[in-house]
């Protein structure tokens, strides 16, 4: 699927799942006549929807971690490396972790309550 149907200029006008005398030639699903047609980008929405998923899994098994609810042991060892790997990408430099106001103002423990005479 789909066998198309073109007009004089070679432009696909239809798809159709059955072959017949006007739509005997067959083109794949993915072929970018077939997708333009359909006025779809080549994969752009999925890729994306994919790596956001994918960084919803990895922020489940953190959350499954912190929780307790398994151990990074539990999984397998190309998992585990896979993992690791992401979070050595994602993590922070050391200037983004830098914090020389401590937490906001209103907060308790907030390294700014020290100076709460001054404000």
């Amino acid at each position: 699927m789909p066998f198309v149907r073109r007009d004089a200029q070679g432009a696909l006008v239809s798809l159709h799942r059955h072959a017949d005398d006007a739509s005997a030639e067959w083109l794949a699903h993915d072929d970018a006549q077939v997708i333009g047609f359909l006025g779809q980008s080549p994969a752009a929405g999925f890729d994306q929807l994919d790596a956001d998923f994918i960084r919803v899994l990895e922020d489940l098994i953190d959350a499954l971690i912190r929780q307790r609810v398994i151990n990074i042991t539990d999984l397998p060892p190309a998992a585990q490396r896979k993992l690791y790997s992401r979070k050595d990408h994602r993590a922070p430099t050391a200037l983004t972790e830098l914090n020389l106001l401590g937490d906001a103002p209103s907060a308790e423990g907030s390294a700014l309550t020290d100076f709460a005479p001054f404000s």
